[in-house]
């Protein structure tokens, strides 16, 4: 007999204890897309988020542990270990890994502990010990995931805390596949039609397009406009998708007559949609637009004017360039928030056709047998999944079939009745710093030529603008928010033309003398310390301290900071409250 104490096989490890676990992501499409810096990653961001996410993969999570799970002690109290499963969706790239990091965040800086691992692409979980990082009494709450990849891939990503010995929570049950071809989803899309309204012009876009004329659907809204959620952003956003479905069903031969327009931009209300409209959705007179969908219910919250923005943006578009046919869409947030029932009045009166997502998904996900679940419909806490994004096309396409179906006559509606919300804002105009060099100006200053004959008009800021001094404003910032346009995959700036002060260079103020009624600030939000508030002064009267570290990320904001019964000349003021900080001005917004 042989030698058999080498060579031979060998008996198995025991198996790892399964701990009772804790989902905070399961089967979620990750893409791994170009950052600013060269980089290709999706963050995730976690301040606040882990409860409700955790929640709607288990409603039936104890509350204590899933609210604890925000925290960094409760997660060293509770979690024994992370673990972390990604597959490539792209067959050729199984054999790639991706640099995953859980990033802490400490009460006064945004340095914390930095949990990593090296995940395989092909299904094979890795695992964080916590036992392997010290503890720090610093670190307060989970403030983001960030899956950083060597080239662009979309991915699916399971995150699962596996919990210390002593807890137990509920085994989770995954949920039945969607049956989009059943009755009871046919019926839900069925629900999301609030209204059709007046379809003389959506029949006249569609009609268009059949004959082969060049048709475009443009689209301004938020960050689930934008796409967010949607993997890969560029094609599976319900705006994208939206498109397709017209274009195939109305476009004339290969559809290439049927354009698109995306203008998303997360975090923002109609406030600053008012400020993107000509610039996003017209391209300086570029395009005029067939149809505009509009979808600010659920970022409105933050709308200083309650409604009147929205209304004054609805005719923006509807009275402006293109004649297009505007329809409002109402998105839902994941505990069933939107504005629809503040906001719908303004479809009403004018007969917009509206569609509410709040409608279709919401009273079915509380449902014995529910068409879907919440976390089927949802990314995260505010934005659809690509089966969420995807349910969101088909209620625009059931719009497009029902306008396309109907017998009635339309005639032309109605746009100068009386506002019901408000609609001073209707005519807004925006300049930045890029139509202050257009007007003949560097930048710095700007005096308009008046009086003579020989007066030149030079462009729109010559009509508002007598005088400009940026002052220490003069620098201009290039960390501003980007965002995703048209069916892009890479992200492009906003506002990129700004005024920015660098903090430590001067405390010059900036000032201008325009003509104006009402006059909007735009400026730049950060997370960024550095930054500082700034004072907004009207002929001497402080009118608004704005401060970009309130909501604490970078991203665009408008606000207020003069309105009137009419046009007046006015000196405008924008001061440092601390120079040695940064402040950014995008630009203005005015009317006349």
């Amino acid at each position: 007999m042989g030698n058999t104490t080498a060579g031979g096989p060998k008996a198995p490890k025991d198996p790892t204890k399964k701990r009772p676990a804790v989902y905070l992501m399961l089967d979620d499409v990750i893409e791994g897309m170009r950052r600013e810096d060269g980089s290709y990653a999706e963050i995730c961001f976690l301040e606040g988020r882990v409860k409700a996410k955790i929640t709607a993969l288990e409603p039936q999570m104890p509350e204590e542990i899933a609210g604890a799970l925000q925290t960094c002690p409760g997660l060293r109290r509770y979690v024994h270990s992370i673990g972390v499963t990604a597959t490539a969706q792209e067959k050729e790239l199984l054999s790639e890994k991706l640099q995953f990091s859980l990033n802490c965040r400490r009460e006064k800086d945004y340095g914390g502990t930095v949990y990593r691992t090296e995940v395989p692409l092909n299904g094979q979980e890795a695992v964080i010990e916590l036992a392997d990082y010290p503890e720090s009494e610093l670190d307060t709450a989970l403030a983001s995931f960030r899956m950083q990849f060597d080239r662009y891939m979309t991915a699916k990503m399971t995150i699962v805390f596996y919990l210390n010995d002593g807890y137990e929570v509920p085994e989770l049950t995954p949920d039945p596949p969607v049956d989009f071809e059943s009755v009871e989803y046919r019926t839900m899309i069925g629900a999301s039609l609030m209204q059709e309204g007046n379809l003389f012009r959506l029949k006249r876009a569609i009609a268009k397009a059949r004959r082969g004329e060049d048709v475009t659907i443009a689209y301004i809204g938020g960050s689930i406009t934008q796409g967010a959620g949607a993997k890969p952003i560029g094609t599976n956003s319900y705006a994208h998708q939206s498109f397709l479905a017209f274009r195939n069903r109305f476009g004339a031969g290969d559809g290439s007559n049927v354009h698109f327009v995306k203008a998303g931009v997360g975090g923002t209300p109609s406030e600053l949609g008012l400020c993107r409209y000509e610039n996003e959705i017209l391209r300086g007179g570029e395009v005029q637009p067939d149809i505009v969908v509009i979808e600010f219910a659920v970022n409105d919250a933050g709308d200083e004017t309650n409604g009147v923005c929205y209304e004054s943006l609805a005719l923006m578009a509807a009275k402006g360039p293109g004649a297009p046919a505007v329809v409002l869409l109402f998105a839902v947030f994941m505990d069933d928030f939107n504005l629809q029932d503040r906001l719908a009045c303004v479809g009403e009166n004018y007969g917009f056709p509206m569609v509410s997502l709040k409608n279709a998904v919401t009273p079915q996900f509380y449902q014995e047998k529910p068409v879907l679940t919440k976390r089927q419909y949802f990314y995260d806490l505010y934005h659809p999944s690509n089966t969420g994004h995807r349910i969101m096309a088909d209620c625009l396409d059931y719009l497009w079939e029902r306008a396309d179906a109907s017998k009635e006559e339309f005639s032309e509606a109605d746009y100068g009745k009386t506002p019901v919300i408000g609609n001073i804002y209707q005519s807004l105009r925006v300049f930045t710093r890029a139509d202050v060099r257009a007007a003949g100006g560097d930048g710095t200053e700007y005096v308009r030529e008046t009086g003579n004959s020989g007066a030149k008009e030079a462009g729109k800021v010559l009509r508002a603008v007598k005088c400009l001094s940026a002052g220490s404003f003069a620098g201009t910032d290039r960390e501003v928010q980007y965002v995703e346009r048209d069916a892009d995959s890479f992200a492009t700036p906003e506002f990129p033309d700004n005024w920015m002060h660098a903090g430590g260079e001067g405390s010059e103020s900036f000032s201008m003398t325009i003509c104006c009624r009402d006059l909007l600030l735009i400026y730049k939000d950060s997370g960024d310390r550095r930054f500082g508030a700034a004072e907004a002064w009207v002929d001497g009267i402080r009118t608004r301290v704005i401060d970009p570290l309130e909501v604490g990320w970078n991203h665009c904001n408008a606000y207020i900071i003069h309105t009137g019964e009419s046009a007046a000349e006015h000196q405008v003021e924008l001061r440092l409250a601390d120079a040695e900080r940064n402040f950014t001005i995008l630009g203005f917004g005015y009317t006349e």
